[in-house]
C-alpha cells in the first residue's frame, strides 16, 4: 500500500518534472535497500549468543537494520536525485530532502518501539507499578492498566505529528509517503522480532504440559515476558506506519478523483473564486477548493464523525467476537469433561481437534460482518456525501484508529507483563490473590493487544484502499 501510494503521488505531483522516472523508482529501491539492512541486522541476531538480557540483543538487531538502511538510503537518494539533475521547488533542501524524510520515518519507528518497551516491559516503572497496584484488587488493575495505555499514546502521536510536518515541508505529500516507507523499509526485522512473542509463549505452554522442571518454566516465563514487549513493539510500529500510509493513500485518493473526472469527460475545474483550472494541471489545493473540503462543510464533518465511530465500532465487534468464541470453547471443554471419562485422571485423550476447529471457524465467521462493514462504509459514505464525505471518513478513521490502536496494544502488554512479574515471585507470587487479580487484567488485555488493537491497522488501510477503488463511482454520483 505504501509503495503504491508513493508511486501514485509521484505521478500526480512530479509527473511533469525532470526527476519523474527517478521519483517513481525510488520507493521500490528504498524497500530493496531496507531488505538488505534487515539481512545484516537479523544476521547479527542469529549468530550472536544471547546473554542474560535478550531484550538488548533483539533491540540491537533492530537498530543495526535501521542503521544500515539509513546509510544505504543516503547513497540511494544521492544517486537518484543528486548530481546535475534539475529538482523541483518542492524539494526544499535538494537531493537530500527524500533522505531526511526517510530518516524521520526510521527514527519515528525505532522511537515508537522504545516508548512501547518502556510502557510494557517489566524492567520499567509503569508495569511494575501496575503489578504493585494489583495488591489492591482487580478493579485497580483494570483502572491502572487503562491509565498506562492512555498515557502511552502521547509521545507516539507527537512523533508522528513532527515527522508528518517536517516531511511535508521538505517534499510535500511525496515526502510524507517516503517517510512512511522509511518506517516500513526495515519491517522484515521488526516483524521477525515480533514473531518471537508467540513462539516464546507456546514454548512455555509446552514446558508446562510436559512437566519440565521449574528452572525451565522460569526461563520460558522470562522469554514470554520479553515476547509480550516485542509483540507490543511490533504492533506500535505497524500502527505508526499505518498512520503515515493512510495519509499517503489519502493523497492518492485525490489522484484517483482526477482520473475519474477525466473519464467522465470533464476537463475544467471551476473554482469558487471564479478561476478555472485544467483538470490535469490542478493541484491538491485546487481539488480541495473545488469540492469544498473545509472544516465548515457539514459533509466533511459528517464523514469525520463516521470515521471516528468506525474505529470504536470495529473494536466493539472484534471484542464481542472474542467473547463469543471463548464461550463456545468453554462449553466444548465442559462437554468433553462430562462425556469423555478419564480425562482428568489421564486415562483418556481429549478431542483437541474439536477445540481447534471451534477457534478457526469462530475467527472466520466472526470477522465477516466487521470486514464487510469496513468495505461498505467508504462506498456508502461516497454515495451519500460524495468526495468531501469520504475524505472526512478517512481522516476520522485514521486519527481515532491510530490513537486507539496504540492505547489497546500498550495497555494489553502492560496487563500481561504485570501478571508475569507477579509469577516471578513478587507480591505473593503465583496462586496468590494478587496473582488472580493480574490474571483478570491479562484476560482483558489479550483481546485488546491481540485482536482489536492490531485489526485497526487493517481497518485504516482497507477503508483507504476501498475509497480509492470506488473513487470513480463517487465522482460520478452522490446523493448530496
Amino acid at each position: 500500500a505504501t509503495i503504491s501510494a508513493s508511486m501514485m503521488i509521484a505521478v500526480f505531483v512530479l509527473g511533469n518534472s525532470a526527476i519523474f522516472s527517478n521519483a517513481l523508482i525510488f520507493p521500490v529501491a528504498l524497500a530493496g535497500v531496507g531488505l538488505l539492512g534487515c539481512l545484516v541486522g537479523l544476521g547479527f541476531a542469529s549468530i550472536r549468543k544471547m546473554g542474560d538480557n535478550p531484550s538488548r540483543e533483539l533491540n540491537l538487531a533492530t537498530w543495526i537494520s535501521a542503521g544500515v538502511t539509513l546509510g544505504l538510503s543516503l547513497a540511494l537518494s544521492f544517486y537518484m536525485f543528486g548530481g546535475n539533475v534539475e529538482l523541483p521547488a518542492a524539494f526544499k533542501l535538494g537531493w537530500i530532502s527524500p533522505w531526511i524524510s526517510t530518516l524521520l520515518g526510521i527514527i519515528s519507528g525505532v522511537a515508537i518501539g522504545v516508548i512501547t518497551e518502556y510502557y510494557t516491559s517489566t524492567d520499567y516503572k509503569p508495569t511494575r507499578k501496575l503489578a504493585e497496584m494489583s495488591t489492591e484488587g482487580e478493579a485497580f488493575v483494570i483502572t491502572k492498566g487503562d491509565a498506562i495505555g492512555s498515557r502511552s499514546v502521547l509521545l507516539p502521536v507527537l512523533l508522528i505529528g513532527v515527522c508528518l510536518f517536517i516531511s511535508g515541508w521538505l517534499c510535500g505529500t511525496y515526502g510524507i509517503a517516503i517517510s512512511a516507507l522509511g518506517m516500513l523499509s526495515f519491517v522484515g526485522a521488526t516483524v521477525s522480532i515480533d514473531a518471537f512473542g508467540p513462539i516464546a509463549d507456546n514454548a512455555g505452554g509446552n514446558a508446562e504440559m510436559s512437566g519440565l522442571g521449574k528452572e525451565v518454566r522460569k526461563r520460558t516465563d522470562a522469554l514470554d515476558s520479553l515476547g509480550n514487549t516485542t509483540a507490543a513493539t511490533g504492533k506500535g510500529f505497524a500502527i505508526g506506519s499505518a498512520a503515515l500510509t493512510g495519509l499517503a493513500l489519502l493523497a492518492s485518493y485525490v489522484e484517483e478523483i482526477r482520473i475519474g473526472l477525466t473519464r467522465l469527460g470533464q476537463t475544467i475545474l471551476e473554482l469558487p473564486n471564479g478561476i478555472t483550472v485544467d483538470v490535469h494541471n490542478a493541484s491538491f489545493t485546487d481539488y480541495m477548493l473545488y469540492y469544498d473540503v473545509t472544516l465548515m462543510n457539514p459533509k466533511v464533518l459528517s464523514g469525520m464523525f463516521l470515521g471516528s465511530m468506525m474505529a470504536f465500532l470495529f473494536c466493539g465487534l472484534t471484542m464481542n467476537a472474542v467473547g463469543r468464541a471463548a464461550a463456545h470453547m468453554v462449553e466444548e471443554v465442559r462437554r468433553q469433561f462430562r462425556e469423555i471419562k478419564g480425562i482428568l485422571t489421564g486415562e483418556a485423550e481429549p478431542d483437541y481437534a474439536r477445540c481447534v476447529q471451534i477457534s478457526t471457524k469462530g475467527a472466520q465467521r466472526e470477522m465477516v460482518f466487521p470486514s464487510l462493514l469496513a468495505i461498505i462504509a467508504p462506498i456508502a459514505t461516497g454515495l451519500i456525501f460524495g468526495v468531501p464525505g469520504v475524505i472526512g471518513l478517512l481522516i476520522g478513521g485514521l486519527s481515532s484508529g491510530f490513537v486507539l490502536a496504540i492505547f489497546m496494544a500498550n495497555a494489553g502488554g502492560a496487563w500481561d507483563n504485570a501478571k508475569k512479574f507477579i509469577e516471578e515471585g513478587n507480591f505473593g507470587g503465583k496462586g496468590s490473590e494478587v496473582h488472580k487479580a493480574t490474571v483478570t487484567g491479562d484476560t482483558v488485555g489479550d483481546p485488546f493487544k491481540d485482536t482489536s488493537g492490531p485489526s485497526l491497522n487493517i481497518l485504516i488501510k482497507l477503508m483507504s484502499m476501498v475509497a480509492i477503488v470506488m473513487a470513480g463511482l463517487t465522482v460520478a454520483w452522490s446523493l448530496f
